[in-house]
């Protein structure tokens, strides 16, 4: 124990020296070329690794350093961030494994370690490694996600405008496709901001739809229920034949709703 101590304590007072040559022995290995400032960045973070490294070869077995979680997830948000693919961060780590179990094969011969306490040193880099891998890897598909629901809202925002075009008369055209999900943020979105508005009369146009299924169709037509309640009138437009075909072989009764040609002849009856 006390030359895994006197070890641990070499890799914390040299891990800046350790880590540049590190990193430079991966990168020797790498095909592929890494930018400068990349491999700078590297051994600034493989600098803290060692220091990660040297505090846990005391601890407890399956233990690890917390700011490690962190520096992993810091390191897979910036690769997000960036634009950059999970894979080229995965594709370093085969030749990261063999860098250190070498190096710290190295280091155990150079302190006179047992073959137990090389193999466990060498098994603590690869649980570290792993570790630092499942949290990058973790880090990297919650920010993406975040990414693609903030732009899936904005989507729906753009593709559920609510235009006023008058004194209490606005138009709702929808554009694209509609599914369920479009619709449920028809219903918690776009009603209250319609409310917001004060319109009397709400024009929803149907022209611009690419592609709609007989049950998102009843949906859509069930909430004039909510604006019937809310005192809006409801005018339907740009219903084209193959919709409308579908809308009454489903049963689909919209007699109660004014339904017209196009934009224009909707406003001419409002007025």
């Amino acid at each position: 124990m006390d030359s895994i101590n006197t070890l641990a304590n070499y890799l914390t007072n040299h891990s800046a020296s350790i880590a540049s040559e590190v990193v430079d022995e991966i990168i020797g290995r790498f095909e592929f070329h890494i930018p400068k400032e990349e491999i700078i960045q590297a051994k600034q973070m493989y600098n803290e690794f060692i220091v990660f490294l040297a505090d846990s070869l005391d601890c407890e077995e399956g233990s690890v350093p917390e700011v490690l979680m962190e520096w992993s997830k810091k390191n897979g948000e910036a690769t997000a961030k960036s634009g950059l693919e999970i894979s080229q961060i995965l594709m370093r780590y085969p030749d990261t494994r063999i860098v250190f179990a070498d190096y710290m094969t190295k280091l155990g011969m150079e302190y006179q370690l047992g073959t137990q306490d090389v193999v466990m040193i060498i098994k603590r880099v690869n649980h570290i490694l792993d570790l630092s891998i499942n949290e990058t890897v973790f880090a990297f598909e919650r920010y993406k996600d975040h990414l693609i629901n903030a732009a899936q809202n904005e989507i729906k925002e753009l593709s559920n405008p609510v235009v006023p075009i008058q004194d209490k008369i606005a138009i709702l055209p929808l554009i694209g496709k509609i599914d369920a999900d479009r619709t449920d943020h028809l219903l918690n979105h776009v009603v209250p901001r319609i409310q917001q508005l004060h319109i009397h009369h709400l024009i929803i146009d149907f022209s611009g739809i690419v592609n709609i299924n007989t049950e998102v169709a009843m949906y859509i037509f069930n909430i004039q229920s909510v604006f019937q309640l809310l005192g809006i009138e409801i005018l339907i437009t740009g219903i084209r034949p193959e919709l409308a075909s579908r809308i009454v072989q489903a049963g689909i009764d919209f007699t109660t709703i004014k339904v017209y040609g196009n934009v224009k002849q909707a406003i001419e009856n409002i007025q």
